[in-house]
């Protein structure tokens, strides 16, 4: 499981140093493979270990091509998806094109959410925490059920 918040650098070449304390779990579970992607959502990159982006793709095969907006979400995902093999020196190489399509720039927000990352731009990531929380301060809407048996 991938938690937490870790600013990293990417280097000239595009190249990201993934944290130590993730390397040996990535390392064992996909051999240090790794396929990053677009988010439909929000301006960051998905970063899934292999076997985790599989069950991805499995989904997405079990969309209709003949329905426009699974079609869409098909297009997107896998046309953006690159496959990342971390290097001895546990970096792996973003692609340029992604590295466009979220902003990407010398500082990257590498955040961790179960079974993937996200990845950042640091001051876009800052501004969407603050517009989270201001968000979850003045919500009017009543927490969902699950939400309610979160208590935090």
């Amino acid at each position: 499981m991938f938690r937490g918040a870790t600013l990293v650098n990417l280097d000239s070449k595009g190249r990201l140093a993934v944290p130590t304390r993730y390397r040996e779990m990535l390392n064992e579970g996909s051999q240090g493979q790794m396929v990053c992607t677009i988010d439909l959502h929000q301006p960051c990159l998905l970063l899934y270990p292999l076997p985790e982006w599989e069950i991805i793709e499995q989904k997405l095969s079990r969309l209709s091509s003949m329905n426009p907006a699974e079609r869409r979400v098909q297009r997107l995902l896998l046309g953006h998806a690159s496959e990342c093999q971390m290097d001895n020196a546990g970096r792996i190489l973003l692609a340029n094109t992604l590295r466009q399509q979220a902003s990407l720039s010398k500082q990257v927000m590498l955040v961790g959410q179960f079974n993937k990352f996200e990845l950042w731009d640091e001051q876009t990531w800052y501004q969407q925490v603050r517009e989270d929380i201001d968000e979850e301060r003045s919500s009017k809407q009543p927490l969902s059920e699950r939400l309610q048996d979160l208590s935090l």
